[in-house]
């Protein structure tokens, strides 16, 4: 089959596509899904890159669960397709179903995710035209969209739905999102409109209008010259009681002067940096709460499928490539030059 292997840890010169891997065989409890098409995110590029870094070295390379990856890998944690086979304990009826995946991988509680593996990471992922994973996590899907268009979901809107369940965002609530135009961004605007709240977007310049297009109440520039003063504008009066912050770097200071006292801070990204400054005065005179997220339970996943196949969530394909084309691909991602995801088409 056609896949991309990752052959270590670097720049995109480490993905090698390939025309005789072999396909998987699903061992038992596992599905074998056909790739429709496999969303790229961050996750994605900071595993290539191993930019996990460690809790006493943040520039060390290693993978996602802070700990060394096996190479050759496959990466690929957004991946919508058909299931074509099965292994023992799954039923056949389940052939031919359409699927998204969850790409968590853990059994239990809540807590187990927090040494989760990733599909793409600790296993194989959709970088490929074909990949197994446990039959659990391929979740059916009822939806006249593509999968290219379904693949923009997975990781970023799960991630997205997390973020708010865990800084509890409530009807009537505003919520400054930054990084509003990247995968993440984006699932935060549309699902904190669909809990009520007032949403300012901040994006960069170009991106404006389709911000607002997606939901977005107000809009913030994020080379703003002064944050704190464009988002007091865009709030128009009303105290803004929560940040979503994908972004970090320099910004992530300003980011919590603009919150009301008592307010909440949740992050799950860190692109323009992960180590940033702190004023533990800012934290303790107004009684801040600050939050980290990361991916999303089972259950989390579940409610995200219902709001596709509703139809209450908006795909922003940005652009597709062949398999091919990937390190091109990755090489546009980190631009950041368009809106929304970016996919891969296994089938060429």
């Amino acid at each position: 089959m056609r896949a991309v292997l990752l052959t270590g840890h670097g720049g995109p010169e480490k993905l090698e596509y390939r025309e005789d891997v072999p396909i998987p065989e699903p061992d038992r409890g596992e599905v074998l899904i056909e790739v429709g098409a496999a969303g790229i995110n961050n996750t994605d590029i900071w595993t290539r890159e191993g930019a996990y870094g460690a809790e006493d070295d943040p520039d060390k390379v290693q993978g996602w669960r802070r700990e060394p990856l096996e190479f050759p890998r496959i990466q690929g944690a957004d991946i919508a397709g058909r299931i074509v086979a099965v292994g023992n304990g799954v039923s056949e009826g389940r052939i031919d179903e359409r699927v998204v995946v969850d790409n968590a991988l853990y059994v239990g509680d809540e807590m187990e995710l927090l040494d989760c593996g990733i599909v793409g990471s600790e296993r194989d992922g959709g970088y490929a035209e074909y990949v197994t994973v446990p039959a659990e996590n391929a979740h059916a899907v009822h939806s006249g969209l593509s999968d290219a268009e379904l693949a923009t979901f997975p990781t970023s809107y799960i991630t997205s739905l997390r973020m708010l369940n865990r800084v509890r965002i409530a009807e009537g609530e505003t919520i400054l999102v930054t990084g509003a135009s990247g995968g993440v961004g984006t699932g935060l605007v549309q699902l904190a409109k669909l809990r009520g709240a007032y949403v300012i977007a901040q994006v960069g310049s170009g991106k404006e209008e389709q911000a607002r297009r997606i939901g977005a109440d107000a809009v913030v520039r994020r080379d703003a010259m002064d944050l704190t003063a464009e988002v007091k504008e865009a709030a128009d009066g009303r105290p803004v009681d929560v940040v979503a912050d994908v972004v970090g770097g320099p910004a992530f200071a300003k980011l919590l002067n603009v919150l009301r006292p008592m307010g909440r801070y949740v992050a799950a990204g860190a692109i323009a940096g992960p180590v940033v400054s702190l004023d533990l005065r800012t934290l303790y005179l107004k009684q801040l709460e600050l939050i980290g997220s990361t991916m999303g339970t089972h259950e989390e996943f579940a409610e995200l499928v219902n709001h596709i196949s509703s139809g209450q969530l908006e795909p922003l394909l940005a652009k597709t490539y062949p398999l091919s084309q990937v390190r091109q691909a990755h090489e546009d991602f980190k631009a950041k030059s368009f809106f929304g995801k970016l996919a891969l088409i296994p089938s060429e």
